[in-house]
């Protein structure tokens, strides 16, 4: 009887404690046009393979009227299950509970399931949807965001960690995901700010609403603190499950090979690059011509666009690439673009990914405003990235190589293991313009007609120096190749580096420019 009894117990408070903030909660919750927690998690992972763990944790506070009230899971669902056959753990907080503010036993929960990733080897994803810390709760609820960011940081680059914000994440709440690798917002759903618009109007007497400060747009567009931007959450949850197919399970691993497909967009790269080394294009159409099935998920899409970055396969194999974008700022680096490539470079290089990068630039973004801004510094992040980086490192010049970004861009200097160039490449000091305005500047002045005489140098300077033959014969090319065998000669290369080794010296940690 006493069995019965118990079991009848267990039933009925997990049925309770299953529908969260209880059936009006949740109707309001989906009239808000957001999904529940539960919902979410289900359409995320595998058909029934989530397993949840500590269900039946209860909050201790007692202050504030706290210690009358039942918050089913303290307002935040933990577990561990599958997506597309791969193990995962999850965290969701849940909005029809307390608004998913977190306190003690709440972070707790997503402490335990953070720890339990990282014992295991397996991405953590969280899903984010909280109003904040629980004010009741006081210092308790910011040690538990402590303890929270405290597993961030030591588990960066032992094992991936992804942060969807599907509702408001503000304050302390926005450290978290600042600290994982990779943050997804909706459109129109997602919110993430430090300080709200009432506080910043109270303050310095601002008006702006929440979308414009911190709506997925904002950081998509302008503040490049999201990697990727969706419409609605079904949408997010596809972008989460394609991320995971590029990335192993943790450091140890190497992303798993699939079978190698063709592109679709075989296109001669000859077709697609201007000869006329000003005129624009758009650098994904060589990326699209080379990878395979023409398949390339791009990251922050939507931010310093200057640069492109995203993961792709190469007969087969998963892939990293960077690439200048000539049809934005003629793809010039600037402070945005060196943050965001190098800490991609970095990401794939913690998880044994390989990296491509495609070189047409004509070096750093000059001007009193990227001076101010700390272009040295921020330039010197890619510079210490790609040093730092001990994967396989294959490089491509399309075109324009100029000054320190030729350098910048993975160069046989910066320990790529194998450099190309096309025959039209031009690798200089600086461009023959203003290099021929400078070492020719007295012929120029003396001459009747300058300009006549200005272009004549400037085709001397083309011809001695802007071409990959010069750098070809000091051996910092490997070889010029035709453009017809592009993506075969990359597809050797990366080959060969399948298995590279490579031994950093012994530190206790690298301290990177910031």
């Amino acid at each position: 009887m006493k069995f019965i009894e118990r079991m009848t117990k267990w039933f009925s408070k997990k049925k309770v404690l299953l529908e969260g903030g209880g059936e009006q909660a949740i109707e309001k919750q989906v009239k808000s046009g957001k999904l529940f927690a539960r919902d979410r998690i289900e359409m995320l992972l595998d058909k029934d393979s989530f397993v949840e763990t500590d269900l039946f944790v209860e909050h201790s506070a007692k202050d504030f009227g706290l210690s009358k009230k039942s918050l089913a899971g303290d307002g935040v669902i933990t577990g561990y299950g599958k997506l597309n056959g791969r193990k995962v753990c999850v965290f969701a907080q849940d909005f029809t509970v307390a608004g998913g503010s977190l306190g003690e036993m709440h972070a707790l929960k997503i402490t335990k399931i953070m720890d339990l990733a990282a014992k295991m080897g397996v991405p953590l994803i969280g899903l984010n949807d909280s109003g904040g810390a629980r004010i009741q709760e006081g210092v308790s609820a910011l040690a538990g965001y402590g303890n929270i960011f405290f597993r961030n940081a030591r588990l960066s680059g032992v094992i991936p960690q992804i942060s969807v914000i599907l509702g408001p994440c503000a304050g302390g709440a926005v450290y978290s995901p600042a600290l994982m690798d990779f943050v997804f917002m909706v459109n129109d759903l997602s919110k993430m700010f430090i300080t709200g618009p009432q506080v910043i109007k109270t303050v310095i007497g601002e008006d702006i609403s929440m979308e414009e400060l911190g709506g997925a747009y904002t950081h998509h567009t302008k503040t490049g603190n999201i990697h990727f931007f969706a419409s609605n959450e079904y949408e997010s949850f596809f972008q989460v499950q394609k991320l995971l197919s590029y990335i192993p399970d943790n450091c140890n691993q190497k992303p798993k090979r699939i079978d190698s497909k063709p592109p679709k967009e075989n296109k001669n790269l000859d077709e697609i690059i201007p000869h006329d080394s000003k005129e624009p294009y758009d650098v994904k159409e060589v990326i699209y011509s080379i990878v395979d099935d023409s398949d390339f998920f791009e990251v922050q899409s939507g931010w310093a666009e200057n640069i492109v970055i995203g993961f792709a396969r190469l007969d087969g194999r998963s892939i990293g690439i960077v690439a200048n974008q000539p049809d934005v700022l003629a793809g010039v680096l600037d402070v945005n673009s060196s943050d965001k490539a190098a800490r991609f470079v970095r990401f794939c290089d913690a998880f044994n990914i390989p990296l491509l990068t495609l070189v047409d630039m004509p070096g750093y973004l000059p001007g009193i405003d990227q001076e101010y801004a700390g272009v040295i510094r921020h330039g010197a992040k890619l510079l210490y990235a790609y040093s730092e980086a001990t994967v396989s490192k294959i490089t491509l010049i399309l075109r324009k190589a100029y000054g320190g970004g030729y350098i910048a861009m993975c160069s046989k200097h910066l320990g790529a293991d194998l450099v190309f160039a096309l025959p039209t490449a031009e690798i200089a000091v600086m461009g023959p313009e203003g290099a021929a305005n400078i070492i020719f500047k007295k012929e120029i002045d003396e001459s009747e007609d300058k300009e006549k005489m200005r272009q004549l140098k400037i085709q001397e300077y083309i011809e001695k120096f802007a071409n990959p033959f010069v750098a070809a014969s000091k051996g910092y090319i490997d070889s010029v190749i035709n453009p017809d065998e592009t993506r075969s000669m990359l597809v050797s290369a990366f080959e060969i580096a399948e298995n590279k080794k490579e031994q950093l010296p012994f530190k206790k940690h690298s301290n990177m420019p910031v």
